[in-house]
């Protein structure tokens, strides 16, 4: 063609400018929503958790907030957790020991030895409520200034006492 030059250049593409580090291309991210479903729980309660440490601030994309599976097994943690009646305090301790704390069966077994009375309070408690409400079912007072069940000096609630009541021997 006439006597022209021709130009030719390349241009490389960069196209990741993420300001947060890079995330490798197979991890899975989840959205809040994704996560949410995925735990059982309302985006709600994952911003609260973020707010209150249990669970760190999340990689945003395009100003969405991204999690990965390890959101999803800090959430699980805290599930179990809250089942086993710890509080949201206590699962920040147990999320700690996978944070490069102590072991996680120093603090498990710590936390259980510490929680184990309070259940036994509460079983205690419990069958005393079974108990009462076993002979309540079994009233027959016409009013409740006559039923045993709800004797007491007044200075304090009685406790659930099993009684006869409504004239049964």
């Amino acid at each position: 063609m006439g006597g022209g030059m021709d130009i030719v250049s390349t241009v490389h593409l960069q196209a990741d400018f993420k300001s947060r580090g890079v995330q490798a291309v197979n991890e899975a991210t989840f959205t809040i929503g994704e996560v949410a479903r995925r735990a059982g729980l309302k985006p709600s309660a994952i911003r609260y958790y973020e707010s209150v440490g249990l669970l760190p601030e999340p990689v945003r994309e395009s100003g969405q907030r991204r999690y990965g599976d390890d959101t999803l097994r800090r959430l699980q943690v805290i599930h179990v957790a809250k089942r086993a009646g710890f509080s949201l305090d206590e699962a920040r301790v147990l999320l700690a020991t996978g944070d490069g704390g102590p072991p996680a069966h120093a603090q498990l077994r710590e936390l259980a030895e510490r929680k184990l009375p309070e259940v036994d309070e509460l079983i205690v408690r419990a069958r005393a409520m079974r108990a009462w409400l076993i002979t309540a079912s079994g009233c027959t007072c016409d009013t409740l200034d006559v039923c045993g069940l709800f004797d007491g000096d007044g200075s304090a609630a009685p406790e659930l006492r099993v009684t006869r009541v409504g004239g049964r021997p």
